[in-house]
């Protein structure tokens, strides 16, 4: 495992792939936390309690100013529900990586095969499919999920800069 200055994991977070697991620093992993898949955190992330991110054979990935709230779900591996049986042989399958300034709400629900893409955010109990079309720096929330508005990235870049001047 590989932890970067002033990054905290809470004692009880499980992390199945420790040897593959890498946090940058000032990341925070809070408590009752499961993370199954290889996984990277960039700079300044957030992993809010009770989350749980599986697929053991994939890769998660978050960058820098990345967040995830409480409750969140992110699969990696899933049945497809429609189409199959529901087994134990996943069919819906993928990688998820969240690029910069994004961000996951509360109980919100994300498939396999998705990119955030920069500047993105999810709202709370939200449910993103897999493969979803983002657009960046955008809002989006639902079931269906949808795009609401566009991100102020002016007043988000502000915030970055001074959490810069503040951790050095």
């Amino acid at each position: 495992m590989q932890v970067g200055k002033n990054t905290h994991i809470d004692e009880n977070v499980f992390i199945k792939h420790k040897d593959t697991f890498v946090a940058g620093d000032y990341c925070n992993v809070l408590s009752n936390t499961m993370i199954s898949p290889h996984t990277t955190l960039g700079n300044h992330c957030l992993i809010d309690r009770f989350v749980l991110i599986a697929g053991s054979n994939y890769k998660f990935t978050m960058e820098d100013f990345s967040g995830l709230g409480g409750g969140v779900r992110i699969w990696l591996q899933s049945n497809d529900y429609t189409n199959s049986l529901i087994s134990t042989k996943a069919q819906v399958t993928g990688d998820v990586t969240m690029k910069k300034y994004s961000g996951i709400g509360c109980n919100s629900v994300i498939m396999p095969n998705n990119i955030i893409p920069e500047g993105t955010v999810v709202g709370a109990n939200s449910f993103v499919p897999p493969n979803f079309p983002f657009e960046e720096w955008s809002v989006y929330v639902g079931n269906p999920i949808r795009k609401i508005k566009d991100r102020n990235k002016e007043s988000v870049m502000a915030e970055v800069a001074e959490f810069l001047k503040e951790s050095k």
